[in-house]
């Protein structure tokens, strides 16, 4: 009788060289932290988050105010990854061409194309909310299906394609609201606080401005193939149906909240689209590979909730008036909805 492939993920999970993978992939993420924690202080929480998002092959979205180290996260993951790093500044006078490259033509040579700073495998779209929306859009198609158009020319991307975007939340002056379209791209949002005392201590003595990013002689522990390997072999990381409905439930909450009971309900404008879903189900089974299993727990849903949702949550005119959190409404849900 014929397997079914619910029954043929499940009994992987004995399988011997499975275990091994998921160690193999533990160990390697846990020297890829340590090797982080040279040069970035703290930020513990971050560190993880963007190593989930890049297991799930997915983008992240970072909102911190200015000097918290934001891009030098990024550069530091980049390094230990063995990856190419580039950066756009995103400007209010920055082209679509700026970002993905032209078609030009020069004399003797006959029409050429010049690739843009997308094509690189960690991309780092600084301040995204100071260009306007047609020049944001112009990383949709790269970030969505991991392809840039140029002219008439349609070119891959490099693999593994991460792009980390950054956002200032205290400065309105020069700034745009970002897309729906492109924020519902970002698998997560990241806040990123304050360093605590003990942490601003030690930056002091370990940071890039009296120090060269050089000396800090980052080795990269992984390589471009162990991130590739690890993006296909995620998604062999089990998760029952009883989870499965638990995430849909959750996202169906934060459409038809009265169903769930949710107080804060007269705050929403709308709910989360199903790519929320998907986020949430690939963000779960990366944050469990992190763990060092095979399996998907209500824990590891709940522990991904806010960074997958809170970019989701559309606030109407009522909740943003009275200063509502999206991580408060997340919370709710969380509460209320329940693992059946």
């Amino acid at each position: 009788m014929a397997q079914t492939a619910e029954e043929e993920a499940f009994r992987e999970l004995d399988d011997e060289r499975f275990k091994k993978k998921i160690i193999f992939f533990k160990e390697q993420f846990d020297r890829a932290r340590k090797e982080m924690r040279q040069l970035v202080v703290g930020q513990d929480a971050v560190v993880d988050a963007l190593l989930e998002a890049l297991i799930a092959n997915g983008h992240v979205l970072v909102e911190g105010v200015p000097g918290l180290g934001k891009t030098l996260l990024v550069r530091t993951l980049a390094k230990v990854t063995g990856c190419q790093f580039s950066r756009i500044q995103f400007t209010p006078d920055l082209l679509p061409t700026d970002i993905v490259g032209i078609t030009t033509y020069e004399e003797g040579k006959g029409f050429f194309t010049v690739k843009g700073p997308v094509f690189s495998n960690f991309v780092l779209a600084d301040e995204i909310n100071r260009a306007p929306p047609k020049v944001q859009s112009a990383l949709l198609e790269s970030m969505q299906e991991r392809q840039a158009t140029i002219g008439k020319e349609t070119f891959a991307l490099p693999s593994p394609f991460f792009v980390m975007a950054t956002q200032n939340p205290i400065e309105q002056l020069g700034t745009y609201k970002l897309p729906e379209a492109q924020v519902d791209r970002f698998v997560y949002k990241i806040l990123v606080s304050y360093p605590t005392f003990d942490e601003e201590v030690s930056i002091l003595k370990q940071n890039t401005t009296t120090r060269e990013f050089s000396d800090f002689q980052l080795a990269p522990v992984l390589s471009q193939m162990d991130l590739i390997d690890v993006q296909k072999f995620v998604k062999r990381i089990y998760a029952s149906p009883k989870i499965e409905r638990y995430i849909v439930r959750i996202v169906d909450a934060t459409r038809n909240p009265e169903k769930y009971g949710i107080e804060q309900r007269k705050y929403l404008a709308y709910g989360s689209s199903p790519r929320s879903s998907i986020a949430l189900y690939i963000a779960s089974k990366a944050h469990a590979l992190m763990k060092g299993r095979g399996y998907v727990l209500p824990d590891d849903v709940r522990d991904v909730s806010y960074n997958a949702l809170r970019h989701r949550i559309a606030l109407n005119f009522e909740g943003e008036a009275e200063e509502v959190r999206p991580e408060a409404i997340i919370k709710e849900i969380l509460q209320k909805v329940p693992i059946l």
